[in-house]
């Protein structure tokens, strides 16, 4: 443990959790040793220890439970501000309480509790193997559960999990099964062969599951069944991960841009001004990008506020209160995703040649955007919030809307 996070755990057993306390000890941590992990990639088993250490697992967990009962807009601030400086961590983070409120939203209140408590006990990392569209996954029916055969992809947080929530193709009803189990029961294996040029310690492996046998109270969804309106909310809270992750990135991207323009760059030669942040075209372009990051930070706020709200209605969401959730979440997919390219991009613009230096590691930025903006196409958001805006009709509920 490093003595910033050795101090923390220490002030905060003997007070009140500090959350912006905690975001900023470990970004301080982080972002130390972020270039030197984006080169290397694999598993960040140190940085999540300091995550488990801090606290932070139980941010999202209920009072009741044992909690730090955080909404999912305090939770969204967490991963913004560690997006700030290492996007792949912010994400594995994300994605662990993603999975405790799969749990809260498909499963039963007794499941919910059961593992928010142990998660509190035995500080639980939740990682990710519920991916709807990977259909190799298959669950047969045996005895008083199913079994489970086939990889499953794109599992982020999987490597170094203690428990996985995963989804599984059940072709007679030919719709899905949603269970929790953990990583390393019998029959399960992770193979950490991310190898993306970005995002790269997100752990996001490829879990194989070879007949492993799953009991009915590990299943949250059994197959056949329609999940209920306010359960749907569980793919807007996914969606505005992403959004803030992307406006995190940007915001990262900004800051280490405006530092490097202040203490590296050169004003051009026919510039007239003897330093670069005198120059009136940087002035005017770095505005510009700052314009866009606001934009993308008051639009995020607003979307995380209204799936608080309907979380908070619970059974009684109205369809079009769902329906405006979900038109507010792609207004801030769209608005960030732009913000992370365009400012990962035009920065270098601004900073200089020299700023491309490997020593620097800004293209990080770049290559998180990049990658992580791929999840699934923008142009569908665009689509469904255009739909919206001419006939007043709301996406239908999918993985992704």
């Amino acid at each position: 443990m490093s003595a910033i996070i050795e101090d923390l755990v220490t002030e905060n057993v003997e007070q009140a959790f500090d959350l912006q306390q905690v975001i900023a000890a470990l970004s301080q941590d982080f972002e130390s040793t972020a270039i030197k992990r984006d080169l290397a990639g694999g598993h960040a088993k140190h940085e999540r220890d300091l995550i488990r250490q801090s606290g932070l697992l139980n941010l999202g967990i209920p009072k009741e439970f044992g909690g730090h009962g955080a909404s999912w807009s305090e939770i969204y601030q967490a991963v913004r501000k560690i997006a700030e400086v290492d996007s792949a961590l912010a994400h594995i983070y994300a994605f662990h309480n993603l999975q405790l409120s799969t749990i809260q939203l498909y499963g039963n209140k007794d499941q919910f509790e059961k593992h928010s408590r142990e998660t509190i006990t035995k500080q639980l990392f939740w990682g990710n193997a519920l991916n709807p569209n990977d259909k190799r996954t298959l669950a047969s029916k045996f005895d008083d559960g199913y079994k489970i055969h086939g990889p499953k992809s794109y599992c982020s947080g999987s490597v170094g999990s203690d428990r996985l929530i995963f989804s599984a193709w059940h072709e007679p009803s030919q719709s899905l099964l949603i269970g929790v189990i953990p990583s390393d029961k019998a029959g399960v294996t992770i193979k950490g062969d991310w190898d993306s040029f970005g995002q790269k310690q997100t752990d996001s492996g490829t879990v194989l599951f070879d007949q492993v046998q799953v009991k009915n109270d590990e299943i949250l969804v059994h197959p056949g069944r329609v999940l209920s309106n306010d359960s749907t909310v569980r793919s807007l809270i996914a969606q505005h991960i992403l959004s803030n992750l992307y406006t995190g990135i940007a915001q990262g991207a900004l800051n280490r841009g405006a530092e490097y323009i202040r203490t590296n760059s050169r004003p051009y030669i026919n510039s007239g001004v003897v330093k670069a942040t005198e120059d009136p075209f940087i002035q005017n372009r770095f505005g510009k990008l700052q314009v866009k990051v606001k934009a993308a930070q008051i639009v995020a706020d607003d979307a995380a506020k209204r799936i608080d709200q309907a979380l908070y209605f619970g059974s009684e969401l109205t369809a079009e209160a769902r329906g405006l959730t979900a038109i507010t979440v792609a207004e801030s997919k769209a608005i960030s995703h732009e913000a992370a390219i365009e400012v990962s991009n035009q920065i270098f613009e601004l900073m200089g040649a020299s700023s491309t230096s490997s020593k620097f590691g800004l293209d990080r930025f770049w290559r998180n955007a990049r990658v992580h903006t791929l999840h699934d196409p923008i142009d569908y958001k665009l689509r469904d919030i255009g739909i919206y805006a001419l006939t007043g009709k709301f996406p239908a509920p999918t993985s992704y809307s």
